[in-house]
C-alpha cells in the first residue's frame, strides 16, 4: 500500500491550514493597520493646538516685595516663579533627569524600552500598576489630560507627546516641565518649591536639596519635606544614586550630599528672607488690599510684582522694636496663667506616637510666635517645672527661670492661673536661659515714613500678624493725648502767640452750659500747677491748662480748619460745643494720621500723603520681559501747591519740639540716640489707656503707640515716655544709623529771632500777644491742685482780639490785619 500523501492532497492541506489562516490574519492585520491609521489621523486632528505651551501663561501669584527686592508675601492658589532654563541651575536639571527621564535628550518623546517593561509588569500583575512616563508625557498630561490610568487616555497621551516633540525643542519642553509641575503645598515649579521648602532661591540650592526636590513629582502631596521628611530622604537617596550612576556627580559629591542634613523652611530660624517675609506681613497685606481695589478678583493669577516703599532692614528693626517693647511691658506685669489646660494622661509621654499627635494638636491651636515657644507641662512644683516641646526636647525650668510665674506655682491660686500637668504655657530664652512668659495681651503699632514724600519706610500693626491681622497703624482709632498738643500750639503761633507768650497754668472750671451739660474740670498731670508759663515751657512740660487756654484763644472755627489741613478727620474730633477737650487729645486718630501730621513739621509745612506701593510690574512670559504698569506719583515737600501751614510756623515748631526732645518730656530720646536733630512729643491719655510717642528728624518721622485693643488702663505708672518712647528709640537707633545729623535750617523770610523768642512779620515785638489769661498774675510760683484758686475759663468770644481783652485787660489790642491762613 502506498503511504505517501498525494501532492494534490498536500496542497489542499497547505491551503486549508496555513495559507488561508495566513491570508486571514494578514487581512485582519491590514484592517487593524488601517483602523490604527484612521484612529491616529482622527485623534491627531483632535489634539489641542499647544497654544497653552507655545504661549505659556501660567497662573502666577501676586508677589509683594520690599524696596530692596526681598519677597514679603505671595497671594494666589498657586505658588510659582517662572524661570528661563538658563536660570535653572545645572544641578537641578541633572537631578530631575536622573529621577524622571535620563534618556530625555535621546528619545523621541516615548521611551519604548520603558514602555515594554511597564507593559510586562502590568500583564503579569493583571492590573495597570506601572507607567513609563517620560518628561514629555508628564508634561502632556499636566497641561491637557487627567491622571487616570486608562489605555484610551494613554493612547491619546502618546500621540500628544509626539506632537509636543514635533513642535517644541527639548530645552523648551524641559523648561516648561520645571516651571509647571506640581510639587506640593501649593508650589508649582522647582523655583517655588525651593523657596517653600528650603527658604532660598533655586540658584542657591545644594546637590542634596536638588535631589530632594527632584524626588517630589512622583507623589507631591505625600512625599515632600514638610509632610514626610523621612520619605523625602528615602527618595532623595534614590535620586543621588541615579545621579552618581549617570556621572552627574562625583563619588565625593555623592557622599557629601548624603551626609548633608536637610533644613526645612518650617523649622529654619535664621534665614533672612524667610524672617523678613514673616515680619513684613502687615506691609504685604496693606499692599494687597490696595491692589485689590484696582484689579478685583483678577488680581490673583496674573503674576503682578508689587514693589513697596519699605526696606527690609528697617522693617526688621521695627518688628524687633515693637516686639521688645511689648515683651518688656509683659515681663513687668503679673503672670496671667497658662494659655489652656489640657488633659494629659499619666505616662502618655512614654508613648512616642501618641505624644507626637498630642503635641501637634496643641501646637496647631497654640502656635509659636517667633522665638516665644508653646510647650506642654509634664510636671510642676514650686521649685521645678518640666515641659515638653517634642518627644526629643524636654526642658527643665528651675531657679530664676520660674521668677515670672512663681505665683502660679503655689497651692492657693485660682484654677485659671495654676500651672500643672497638661498646662499649655509659653517660654522664651533670655540671656541663654529659658523662662516662662505670657503671649502679650497688650498691643502696639509703629509707623515710619519719609516726610519729604510720604513713602512708608516701616510698619508694624501688632505683636504678631499670624495671631490676628488687625492693623493698628491704619485701623485703630485711639485718643492721642498730649501728642496732639503741638498742633494746637502751632495754630496759636499763626494767630499771634510766640514761644515766650505768658499763659496761665491755673486750674479752672468750664461751666456746664459750655461743656455739653456737665461742668468740666480738667487737671494737669500730677495735679501740679503754677500761675503762668511761657508757651515754650508749657509744651516742654506738657501742661494741660496751657494747651486749653491756647486752644480757646485760637477759637473753634480756626482750630478746626487748621487741624483738618494737617490731615485729621474732624468727624473724629470733639464737637464744637466741647472743642476745648481737643487740646488734651480727646479726639480719635490713627497712628498713620499722626505720622502724616508730624511730617508737616518735619518737612517745613507741606502736606504729603502716606503711600506704600512704589511701582508694579507685569510679566511677559514669552519675551521674558517686565513692564511697569503702575508707578507712584506722590505729593512732595517743596511744591508750594502742597503747603498747609506757614513755613515760619513749621520752623518755630521744630525749634520747640527739638527742645522737648532735648530737655522736656522726651529728653531721653535725644540722649539715647546722641543726636541734636531729634524732635518729638510724648502722649499719655486719661488713666494711662493709651501711650504714644511721635518723633522725627527732617529725614524720617516715626510714631509708636501702645495699649489694649479694648481700652483698658496700662497701669498707673505707664506713660508714653516709659512705654512707647523706648520702642521708638530702639527703631530709630537702627533706622538713623547711616543718616547724618541735620542741623536746623535757615529761618524763613518774615521770621525774626530776639533772644529765645520768635516773631512773625505780622506780629512783631510789641504787637505779638504777650499774655493769655494772666490778668493780675505777677509771678510763676508753683502751687498744687488743693491750693490753687479755681477760675472760670472765658468762652464769650471766638474772636482773638476780644478774647485777649477779656482775659487780660492790660494787654494791648490784637495787631491789625487778618490772621495768617493757608
Amino acid at each position: 500500500m502506498n503511504t505517501k500523501t498525494p501532492k494534490k492532497q498536500q496542497s489542499s492541506i497547505f491551503s486549508r491550514f496555513i495559507l488561508k489562516p495566513l491570508v486571514f490574519l494578514c487581512g485582519i492585520g491590514v484592517c487593524l493597520l488601517l483602523l490604527g491609521i484612521l484612529a491616529i489621523r482622527l485623534t491627531w486632528s483632535s489634539l489641542p493646538d499647544l497654544k497653552a505651551m507655545t504661549e505659556y501663561r501660567p497662573r502666577l501669584p501676586l508677589y509683594i516685595y520690599s524696596a530692596d527686592k526681598v519677597l514679603l508675601a505671595e497671594y494666589g492658589d498657586e505658588r510659582r516663579n517662572v524661570l528661563n532654563l538658563q536660570e535653572i541651575p545645572l544641578v537641578m536639571r541633572h537631578a530631575i533627569l536622573a529621577a524622571e527621564d535620563d534618556s530625555f535628550y535621546t528619545h523621541g518623546g516615548v521611551d519604548w524600552a520603558g514602555v515594554g517593561r511597564a507593559a510586562l509588569v502590568n500583564l503579569t500583575s493583571g492590573a495597570k500598576a506601572q507607567g513609563a512616563s517620560t518628561i514629555t508625557m508628564q508634561l502632556a498630561r499636566n497641561f491637557y489630560l487627567s491622571s487616570d490610568k486608562k489605555f484610551t487616555r494613554k493612547f491619546y497621551e502618546l500621540l500628544l507627546t509626539y506632537k509636543i516633540e514635533e513642535k517644541l525643542s527639548k530645552d523648551q519642553i524641559l523648561e516648561l516641565y520645571m516651571n509647571q509641575i506640581y510639587l506640593g503645598h501649593r508650589s508649582y515649579g522647582f523655583a517655588a518649591a525651593a523657596r517653600r521648602y528650603f527658604g532660598k532661591p533655586l540658584s542657591e540650592i545644594s546637590i542634596a536639596e536638588a535631589a530632594a526636590l527632584a524626588g517630589i513629582p512622583k507623589s507631591p502631596s505625600r512625599v515632600n519635606p514638610i509632610t514626610n521628611l523621612d520619605a523625602t530622604i528615602n527618595r532623595q537617596h534614590y535620586v543621588l544614586n541615579r545621579m552618581l550612576a549617570l556621572k552627574f556627580i562625583t563619588q565625593e559629591q555623592y557622599e557629601q550630599a548624603k551626609a548633608e542634613k536637610l533644613i526645612v523652611q518650617s523649622t529654619k530660624k535664621d534665614d533672612k528672607e524667610a524672617r523678613t517675609a514673616r515680619h513684613g506681613q502687615y506691609v504685604a497685606e496693606l499692599a494687597r488690599q490696595l491692589m485689590y481695589t484696582q484689579y478685583g478678583d483678577s488680581l490673583y493669577g496674573r503674576g503682578l510684582k508689587v514693589y513697596t516703599t519699605v526696606r527690609s532692614d528697617e522693617q526688621q528693626a521695627a518688628y524687633e522694636a515693637v516686639r521688645q517693647g511689648l515683651l518688656s511691658y509683659t515681663r513687668r506685669k503679673p503672670y496671667t496663667g497658662p494659655a489652656e489646660q489640657l488633659d494629659l494622661p499619666e505616662g502618655m509621654e512614654n508613648d512616642r506616637s501618641k505624644m507626637i499627635a498630642f503635641l501637634q494638636a496643641m501646637q496647631e491651636k497654640h502656635p509659636d510666635s517667633d522665638d516665644i515657644l508653646a510647650v506642654v507641662v509634664l510636671s510642676a512644683s514650686k521649685d521645678k517645672v518640666v515641659v515638653m516641646r517634642s518627644p526629643d526636647e524636654v526642658i527643665e525650668l528651675t531657679g530664676t527661670s520660674l521668677n515670672n510665674a512663681k505665683r502660679s506655682l503655689v497651692d492657693k491660686v485660682s484654677p485659671s492661673r495654676k500651672i500643672k500637668r497638661g498646662s499649655v504655657i509659653y517660654i522664651e530664652k533670655l540671656n541663654n536661659q529659658w523662662s516662662i512668659i505670657n503671649l502679650p495681651l497688650v498691643q502696639a503699632a509703629l509707623i515710619a515714613l519719609n516726610p519729604q514724600d510720604g513713602a512708608i519706610k516701616a510698619m508694624i500693626g501688632g505683636f504678631d500678624f499670624y495671631l490676628g491681622d488687625f492693623n493698628r497703624v491704619t485701623q485703630a482709632w485711639r485718643q492721642p493725648g498730649s501728642t496732639f498738643k503741638p498742633f494746637v500750639y502751632a495754630s496759636g503761633l499763626e494767630r499771634g502767640l510766640t514761644p515766650e507768650t505768658q499763659i496761665s497754668d491755673r486750674p479752672f472750671v468750664l461751666p456746664a452750659k459750655y461743656a455739653g451739660g456737665k461742668a468740666w474740670t480738667p487737671k494737669n498731670y500730677g495735679n501740679s500747677y503754677v500761675d503762668s508759663l511761657t508757651l515754650r515751657q508749657g509744651l516742654y512740660k506738657s501742661k494741660n491748662m496751657v494747651s486749653i487756654r491756647i486752644l480757646e484763644a485760637v477759637g473753634p472755627d480756626y482750630a478746626a480748619n487748621f487741624i483738618e489741613r494737617l490731615g485729621f478727620d474732624m468727624k473724629r474730633q470733639p464737637p464744637k460745643g466741647a472743642y476745648l477737650t481737643m487740646a488734651l487729645g480727646a479726639g480719635n486718630v490713627t497712628p498713620l494720621q499722626m505720622a502724616s501730621a508730624y511730617a508737616v513739621f518735619a518737612n517745613g509745612g507741606y502736606r504729603v500723603n502716606p503711600y506704600i506701593i512704589d511701582y508694579v510690574e507685569d510679566i511677559n512670559i514669552q519675551e521674558g520681559s517686565r513692564a511697569t504698569v503702575m508707578k507712584a506719583n506722590p505729593l512732595k515737600a517743596g511744591d508750594e501747591k502742597n503747603r498747609v501751614i506757614d513755613a515760619r510756623t513749621a520752623y518755630v515748631m521744630n525749634d520747640l519740639l527739638r527742645g522737648v526732645a532735648r530737655s522736656g518730656t522726651a529728653a531721653s530720646a535725644s540722649k539715647a540716640l546722641g543726636r541734636s536733630d531729634i524732635a518729638g512729643k510724648t502722649g499719655t491719655t486719661n488713666r494711662s489707656v493709651d501711650a504714644w510717642f511721635a518723633g522725627y528728624t527732617p529725614k524720617l518721622v516715626a510714631v509708636t503707640w501702645l495699649g489694649f485693643d479694648q481700652p483698658t488702663s496700662l497701669g498707673d505708672r505707664e506713660t508714653g515716655g516709659g512705654a512707647a518712647m523706648p520702642i521708638w528709640i530702639n527703631f530709630m537707633r537702627k533706622a538713623l544709623k547711616d543718616i547724618p545729623v541735620t542741623p536746623q535750617g535757615k529761618m524763613p523770610e518774615g521770621l525774626s529771632k530776639v533772644g529765645d523768642n520768635f516773631y512773625y512779620k505780622e506780629f512783631p515785638a510789641g504787637k505779638a500777644i504777650r499774655t493769655v489769661g494772666t490778668a493780675g498774675v505777677s509771678s510763676s510760683s508753683p502751687s498744687t491742685g488743693g491750693q490753687a484758686k479755681v477760675f472760670e475759663l472765658n468762652t464769650s468770644s471766638d474772636d482773638i482780639g476780644n478774647l485777649i481783652k477779656t482775659l487780660n485787660p492790660s494787654q494791648s489790642p490784637s495787631p491789625s490785619g487778618p490772621p495768617v491762613r493757608f
